[in-house]
């Protein structure tokens, strides 16, 4: 089962933006999240099409179960 981290973002528009990151390291303690969802935001690093990162919106885990099939 692949497992993804999404960090959601709202920008300085207002629009909405995301980070994803594969295999995250469980259980996801929710504060070291928030806080460095709120160091990305303070750095300024990542910058969307509608701006910059301005505020937490949320994070969330997404399961995914992936069957490869040999086709011959």
């Amino acid at each position: 089962m692949a497992k993804t981290l999404e960090l959601l973002f709202a920008t300085e528009s207002g629009k909405a933006a995301s980070l994803s990151f594969d295999n995250p390291k469980e259980p996801i303690d929710q504060a070291i999240v928030k806080q460095s969802m709120e160091q990305i935001i303070a750095s300024g690093v990542f910058y969307s099409a509608n701006g910059n990162f301005a505020t937490v919106k949320g994070a969330r885990v997404i399961e995914r179960n992936v069957t490869d099939y040999e086709i011959i």
